[in-house]
């Protein structure tokens, strides 16, 4: 953030920035239900999907649902950093997640000594070890059918492992191919993030700019064109909100206006041509 922000506008951080901190994200009524059924699930484990369109809120989810799982005692939460891996790289991930060492070539030592540590885990606790994977679209197929193999035991009868899939469009038109039906069969918990009203934009920048320190920040005339232009999608209110700020900063305007949207977002006309006289 530029320096000359915080001074100008009384700002504990950026409002706008994918950074800020967890304590401070927008949790609407939607989301509350999908973290608190999970905080349950954790008990029984399985599987759980998270989808909308990118910049809907899916990987804010995730982080607010890592943050309220983390403050569960003695449960173990692991993030899966590169979704794209072949099989053997997913269970070298695994493994340092979990704490087990993992043998390139023995994808069958590791499958055994992931379920033995996570079966000890559960005879100790109440809690299923979380796996939480964002952009779960890039997912290969034969990982998706080893985390599905990996999940179960006693013929499926029981989870020890709670996976939560994140991904765009993409994830449920790919779970709906025959091939990947077996593990979309068993999604215990969905969250769909559709594009959101004005009125909920306008709560999300509410939320952001109180969070931050500065609530009168923006008139009320430039939130309602901001959420009117935004198409529904919090990370486009954000971007254009940032933008805004910026140039703000720029100027050292006392306050973010809609003069800045028009100077920044309208667009111009062209002078129009003069046909000249033969």
């Amino acid at each position: 953030m530029n320096p000359k922000i915080p001074a100008l506008y009384g700002l504990k951080w950026n409002p706008f920035a994918t950074d800020i901190p967890t304590r401070a994200l927008h949790v609407s009524p939607v989301t509350e239900t999908f973290c608190w059924r999970l905080e349950q699930q954790v008990r029984e484990g399985g599987f759980a999907l998270i989808t909308g369109a990118p910049g809907t809120g899916k990987s804010a989810t995730l982080r607010l649902l890592a943050h309220r799982l983390e403050a569960l005692p003695e449960l173990v939460v692991g993030v899966l950093t590169r979704p794209q891996s072949s099989v053997s790289d997913f269970y070298r991930e695994l493994g340092d997640l979990f704490g087990i060492p993992m043998e390139r070539h023995n994808r069958w030592a590791g499958f055994k000594a992931l379920r033995e540590k996570w079966a000890a885990h559960l005879s100790a606790t109440l809690w299923r070890p979380t796996l939480l994977i964002d952009e779960a679209q890039e997912l290969d197929g034969a990982v998706l059918a080893e985390m599905r193999l990996l999940a179960g035991t006693e013929f499926d009868s029981k989870s020890i492992l709670t996976i939560v899939l994140a991904g765009d469009d993409r994830l449920l038109d790919r779970l709906r191919h025959r091939d990947l039906l077996p593990i979309a069969s068993r999604m215990r918990v969905r969250m769909h993030l559709e594009a959101k009203t004005p009125k909920e934009l306008d709560e999300y920048l509410e939320h952001a700019l109180a969070q931050a320190g500065n609530p009168q920040l923006m008139t009320k005339k430039l939130r309602e064109t901001l959420c009117e232009h935004a198409a529904g999608n919090c990370r486009t209110l954000c971007i254009m909100a940032d933008e805004i700020l910026a140039a703000a900063a720029k100027k050292e305007a006392p306050e973010l206006d809609e003069k800045l949207f028009i100077e920044l977002f309208a667009p111009t006309k062209k002078p129009r041509k003069v046909a000249s006289a033969r």
